[in-house]
């Protein structure tokens, strides 16, 4: 009986040490696993990557001319009494505020191509008549300057594409797939902050397809730190590929809190090859103006849910050429189901232009598929601006002045009016019954030849005499009114 005690004993102190060993093995375990995770939690050192992909990143130094000041503007507000004790100062001390001065501006940017292809942001380089590319080859070699040429721009995107001509093949870095990256993924920002020269900053992807203000933006947020000078500068991912060039801070105080806004490289490579290119963008166009498809419009028009695009107005071009209609809602674009304005928008122009696309429209409680051919969107802007530049101008022609509405004379107007075919001056369309002009005889039809004893041949002609008179200190302008042929001088008040 105690034998079999005994060795029920041995047995029960032998899986007591299993149980202790099994535990113990569980428990270094974790404890290695916890190490692993301590491990990876502080990260590895980032300055291997850093390392690798400096080389390709440039500051970008510009120069402007600027005209100078009339004025001692910047001291004291216009107009104010003190302006010309300023000016009298200014002129005691020699300074010549009309003289051109050179305006300086810092930037950054990254090379993308051994030939010395280079990204950077517009507004680095707007308006600039120098640009300067300052590279960092590191291992001991000197810092080099090298003048760069622009070879295109695109204000819509902000980016703008450089060449610099090296006497060897440059480093380059590549661009990734921005649409991979996530919330939370590790990002590095590269560039030049405040001027204080080359500069890395790390931090972690905020958010995604962030909208600033234009209708292709698809900005990435990060925390990485920007300041003013990362403008045109990268944004790494952890394999040292560009996804996307940093643009823009959220800041009450000009300084990085922490809100930064790189535009994503899918759409900067479309851009850059556009550019590269052709030297401009060319993006598609479809014809439409269009609105969001709200819950009560989806309601209304039958649809499942709000979505879409609807359009409210077709003017001429290919949309109207191929049939779409006001009150259409597009639903699919080229195979892609179209959830929104903006996107409908982006979609359309990263297609090339002359592509024959499939858009499916929600039409009178059905569907209907119609095949549209793509225009240019920069050619329908020219258009659009020439045809504002018409009304701007038709507006100028017509213009309320002393209380007579004044338009230059043109050759029709002298025509159906019998007049000489010689004759210069400003026809009058309209009197204000109210005002003096009306009071001292004027009326339609009437014909001011001169004005302060100057002959007037356009309303600008007409307002500088106004304003001599008035630097004169005379408080009336003196006109020639001819009707009928008949001249006759009249004094108009120049007092509001």
């Amino acid at each position: 009986m105690q034998a079999k005690s005994r060795s029920i004993s041995v047995r029960r102190d032998d899986a007591s040490v299993m149980v202790r060993l099994m535990w113990l093995t569980i428990v270094g375990a974790l404890i290695v696993l916890a190490q692993t995770v301590a491990a990876q939690a502080r990260g590895e050192s980032l300055a291997p990557l850093a390392e690798q992909i400096s080389p390709a990143v440039v500051n970008i130094t510009t120069s402007t001319l600027v005209e100078g000041q009339t004025g001692p503007q910047g001291i004291v507000p216009e107009g104010s009494p003190f302006e010309d004790f300023f000016r009298e100062f200014q002129d005691r001390n020699g300074d010549d505020d009309n003289r051109p001065r050179r305006s300086n501006a810092l930037g950054s940017g990254f090379v993308i191509s051994e030939d010395g292809f280079i990204v950077t942001n517009n507004h680095v380089i707007a308006e600039a008549d120098e640009i300067l590319v300052e590279f960092f080859p590191g291992d001991g070699q000197p810092v080099k300057e090298l003048p760069a040429k622009v070879i295109g721009t695109d204000e819509k995107t902000d980016i703008a594409l450089l060449k610099v001509e090296a006497t060897g093949p440059l480093k380059y870095v590549t661009f990734g797939d921005s649409d991979t990256a996530r919330v939370g993924d590790w990002v590095i920002a590269m560039g030049n902050p405040l001027g204080q020269g080359f500069s890395v900053s790390a931090g972690i992807v905020s958010a995604r397809n962030r909208a600033l203000s234009g209708s292709y933006d698809d900005y990435i947020q990060t925390d990485a730190a920007i300041n003013r000078g990362n403008s045109g500068g990268p944004l790494f991912n952890m394999d040292g590929e560009v996804i996307g060039v940093n643009t823009a801070i959220l800041s009450p105080n000009g300084g990085s809190i922490g809100i930064g806004f790189s535009m994503a490289s899918n759409v900067v490579i479309k851009v850059v090859d556009q550019l590269r290119e052709f030297g401009e963008t060319r993006r598609g166009w479809l014809g439409v103006r269009i609105q969001d498809v709200t819950e009560d419009m989806a309601e209304a028009m039958g649809l499942d849910k709000p979505g879409g695009a609807l359009i409210s107005d077709v003017p001429e071009g290919p949309a109207k050429e191929a049939g779409l209609l006001a009150g259409d809602v597009i639903l699919s674009f080229d195979g892609v189901e179209v959830e929104d304005t903006r996107g409908l928008v982006r979609q359309v122009g990263e297609t090339t232009v002359g592509k024959s696309v499939r858009v499916v429209v929600h039409r009178d409680g059905s569907t209907q598929t119609v095949l549209v051919t793509l225009g240019r969107r920069e050619d329908a802007e020219r258009v659009e601006e020439e045809e504002v530049e018409a009304i701007e101008e038709q507006d100028e022609e017509n213009k309320d002045i002393l209380g007579l509405t004044v338009s230059p004379l043109t050759e029709t107007l002298r025509e159906d009016m019998g007049l000489d075919p010689e004759m210069e001056g400003l026809v009058v369309s309209n009197v204000d019954e109210a005002s003096e002009a009306f009071a001292k005889g004027l009326r339609a039809g009437d014909v001011i030849t001169e004005a302060g004893q100057q002959k007037v041949a356009s309303i600008s002609d007409l307002e500088a005499r106004m304003e001599e008179a008035r630097e004169a200190g005379r408080k009336s302008l003196l006109l020639l009114v001819r009707r009928g042929g008949e001249p006759r001088f009249v004094a108009l008040s120049l007092e509001e």
